[in-house]
């Protein structure tokens, strides 16, 4: 072994409903009194597929103070009582190996092939700890490893630069209606913050799968993800949901894309209402990686101009491109000459006149007082007698068509009335 090396490898289980639970990397020194420069000290992770990734890399200004130095999962439980924290789980089958300046110093796998020890098993809670005697690893029960903040530093002189990671970032703007090829297809993150933010750990969450984030986004900047091992849905029936999972598995943000997205257009944040609230509008000034920018319409090529009422370019009707003939006049609407329909282009045959209402010629009735007499005439109410001599004639003739109609009852009545007077 050379001055450090592999102590104890827990891969996290699930204990009462909490995942990752007592996952750790316990790394040791041989005995000396002297620190230990950590600089150019990585930890390596190797998955079941063979595939080898950076776990951890220690800074350069790092001292191993201790005897020990504890790493922890950053969403394991106890992700606190750790010198440092990395963000990719250890899986029940795979591999570490410790590294100085890309020189490999100690290794350990647990596949149970080629020469590994055992998997780990979910339902046995064991961790991988080395037999100083012997320098050979065992499944050990109920291991408790040692945790000592003080065995781990950095340099007073040489401050790191503070790195969150993941909180604060939102989304910003995404294109899915790609027009050529779905490598046009992109997801951008805005840092609204004044400290930088580490994507390390960070996932986006797609359609219930998750995809890893790597890389930093300054301060009041933009970042662009390409979606390479997925591809969005270029327009959705239903709303579009994307997430972004921080190292302790929250949803620190959230992005709904919805049905009507067109092609040269992204769907964009532009703004906070009154309330605070976000503005999201499709524009079709996409800016990956750039502050965003709103642009309701489509650029039209030369010679034509947007309609605002359907979005789409037409050609543009120029009054100094069309010259009509004297007489009439360009619609500007249709772009057609139209004669003019004045009262001064139509004349009457002598006799009439144009009605200026209708535009139509009308005979001119001339009255010079020569067909009229200009000596008076009485006026006499003859009308009122010749009706009142009507009124006389009908009822003398109703009087003697009832005096015939009753001529017997009335000679018998006028008989009883002579004789009482007699």
């Amino acid at each position: 072994m050379k001055d450090f090396y592999i102590k104890a490898i827990n891969p996290g289980y699930t204990v009462d409903g909490k995942s990752n639970v007592g996952e750790m990397i316990e790394i040791a020194r041989k005995k000396s009194d002297t620190p230990i420069s950590l600089a150019g000290t990585t930890v390596s992770y190797t998955n079941s597929s063979g595939n080898t990734s950076v776990l951890f890399e220690f800074p350069e200004n790092s001292w191993m103070t201790g005897e020990s130095i504890l790493l922890r999962l950053a969403s394991s439980p106890e992700s606190e009582l750790a010198a440092v924290n990395y963000t990719k789980t250890l899986a029940f089958k795979a591999g570490i190996s410790l590294n100085v300046n890309d020189e490999k110093v100690d290794e350990v796998c647990w596949t149970g092939k080629d020469g590994c020890l055992t998997e780990f098993k979910s339902g046995e809670p064991t961790t991988l700890v080395r037999n100083i005697e012997t320098e050979k690893f065992e499944h050990v029960f109920n291991y408790v490893p040692e945790y000592n903040a003080e065995a781990y530093m950095l340099e007073k002189d040489e401050v790191v630069e503070s790195v969150s990671q993941c909180k604060g970032l939102i989304f910003s703007e995404i294109l899915s209606y790609y027009e050529t090829s779905k490598t046009e297809q992109f997801i951008e993150f805005y840092n609204a913050g004044a400290e930088q933010i580490l994507l390390d750990g960070c996932r986006v969450r797609y359609k219930n799968k998750l995809y890893e984030l790597s890389g930093i986004v300054g301060a009041e900047e933009y970042y662009k993800y390409l979606p390479v091992e997925f591809a969005l849905t270029k327009n959705p029936t239903n709303v579009g949901m994307i997430e972004l999972i921080d190292i302790n598995g929250k949803v620190i943000s959230k992005l709904e894309y919805p049905n009507g997205q067109r092609k040269g257009t992204s769907y964009a944040l532009v703004g906070y209402d009154e309330m605070g609230g976000e503005i999201w509008r499709i524009t079709y000034a996409p800016t990956p990686g750039e502050a965003n920018n709103y642009q309701e319409f489509k650029t039209c090529e030369d010679g034509k101009v947007i309609n605002e009422a359907t979005g789409n370019c037409v050609k543009v009707v120029s009054m100094t491109e069309k010259v009509c003939p004297v007489g009439q006049y360009l619609n500007v609407l249709t772009g057609r000459c139209r004669k003019y329909e004045t009262v001064a282009e139509k004349t009457c045959k002598e006799g009439y006149y144009l009605n200026p209402e209708t535009g139509r010629c009308r005979k001119i009735q001339e009255n010079n007082g020569a067909n009229y007499s200009l000596i008076s005439e009485n006026y006499k109410e003859e009308s009122s007698f010749v009706a009142l001599y009507a009124v006389i004639g009908v009822m003398i003739f109703g009087v003697g068509y009832l005096v015939y109609e009753f001529r017997k009852e009335i000679l018998k009545l006028w008989r009883k009335v002579f004789r009482r007077v007699r």
